[in-house]
């Protein structure tokens, strides 16, 4: 367990950004991110993951400016199928971090150090960020085309309310309550 702790840590400090030293203006990083990072946040969703973060920094007298971009592939399963399959991402998030005389990060967007402070831990943004990329429904796009075959779909199909014929025939109550409308919108 405590081996397990001392990975995820030194997982998660390659994503500490120190910008003590850096100089006033713009500075770019590069972060690769596999499904090492999200194991870290105990998320399991992703069978796996092959993402590239940008990072422009901007380095200002009084604040600091992030800017990230992600993109690349996650794997992960179908919602209607469970069928892996590989699901494009992209995603972006600005940050604006201030100083000031604690630590604050209640609004989305500003983040507030304390003053002295000199580093960042920028592995949560980036976790949120490609997460919440992530749309809600994960539909393989074989699916979509018609061109996954799996036992799961013939079943779905199957047991689909369009291929039951009892439920083909239309209540004719529901006739009457249509006339009620109609006739009230005369």
């Amino acid at each position: 367990m405590r081996a397990q702790i001392y990975v995820q840590m030194k997982l998660l400090s390659d994503f500490v950004l120190s910008f003590f030293g850096l100089k006033e203006g713009v500075h770019k990083f590069e972060y690769k991110i596999d499904k090492q990072f999200f194991e870290s946040f105990e998320y399991d969703d992703f069978l796996d993951a092959d993402l590239a973060v940008h990072l422009d920094f901007v380095k200002k007298s009084t604040l600091l400016e992030l800017y990230f971009k992600s993109e690349g592939v996650v794997t992960m399963p179908c919602d209607l199928s469970n069928e892996p399959f590989e699901l494009p991402l992209t995603g972006a998030l600005d940050l604006v971090v201030k100083f000031g005389t604690e630590y604050n990060d209640d609004n989305e967007e500003v983040l507030i150090l304390p003053h002295g402070e000199h580093q960042l831990n920028l592995a949560q943004y980036i976790y949120e960020m490609i997460v919440l990329s992530v749309p809600r429904k994960r539909i393989h796009p074989g699916i979509k085309d018609g061109t996954l075959k799996s036992d799961i779909l013939e079943k779905l199909e199957e047991l689909s309310p369009n291929k039951n014929k009892e439920t083909d025939k239309i209540d004719p109550r529901w006739d009457d309550l249509k006339k009620l409308l109609i006739d009230k919108n005369k």
